[in-house]
């Protein structure tokens, strides 16, 4: 996903920067918010920046000037919301670009806008829409881990194709998608059920924050446990 340094025409880099400034704007003023009201939720939202980290730093070559590999943008959309996983991608991404050599600052805008806003923001949104059903908090973090990384890749894909039309955006949208499914599939699988495990982990250890930060009633827990037990 890590769209490398140089790579994009400068014009582009201004946009996907000026789109992703305010949402990132936005998503500090969010966990300043969360920081004051939940002060318990800050160790929580450490563990959710390091994730991301963590996994978005194994990549795989795939398409010229990006790279595949997990994202880590649904657990803290989850738990969150996707302002503040804008915030943490952003966060993890300078890093990245600083000390590992993934992505770059000039294409930084268009980094954070496909795996800091887009993806978490899928993630909340069928997390939520699961949720509304009888089908269980795990079943629905996994889809939204899952999802996330996808969608991720789907506008990463675009980007490319926008900066790159040839012959046709068309043709170039779906080589570059058609490149990018190969090993992104199988590793959406697999966060999914990577984020699973922590999700699980937090489930059984941290109840009452989870529904602190409204993530889910305490009910949910008791009948995703009875369901897992």
């Amino acid at each position: 996903m890590h769209i490398m340094e140089g790579f994009l025409p400068w014009y582009w880099c201004v946009f996907w920067y000026v789109l992703s400034i305010p949402v990132v704007i936005y998503g500090v003023m969010k966990i300043k918010k969360i920081v004051e009201e939940v002060p318990e939720s800050k160790s929580l939202l450490a563990v959710s920046g390091a994730f991301m980290f963590v996994i978005s730093s194994l990549k795989l070559p795939s398409v010229t000037g990006s790279c595949s590999h997990p994202t880590g943008n649904g657990l803290g959309a989850v738990l969150f919301g996707p302002a503040v996983a804008a915030v943490l991608a952003t966060i993890v991404l300078v890093f990245q670009a600083i000390l590992l050599a993934h992505g770059g600052i000039t294409t930084l805008g268009a980094n954070v806008f496909s795996m800091g806003i887009v993806g978490p923001a899928v993630a909340y949104l069928i997390y939520k829409m699961f949720l509304k059903t009888s089908i269980s908090s795990t079943i629905a973090i996994f889809f939204a881990a899952f999802f996330a990384n996808l969608l991720t890749y789907v506008v990463t894909a675009f980007q490319l194709a926008l900066a790159f039309p040839q012959p046709t955006f068309t043709s170039a949208l779906t080589l570059f998608l058609g490149i990018f499914a190969i090993t992104q599939i199988p590793l959406a699988i697999a966060e999914g059920l990577l984020t699973v495990v922590i999700w699980n982990g937090l489930t059984s250890l941290k109840p009452k924050l989870l529904e602190k930060l409204k993530v889910f009633k305490t009910k949910t827990v008791e009948e995703d446990n009875t369901v897992n037990s």
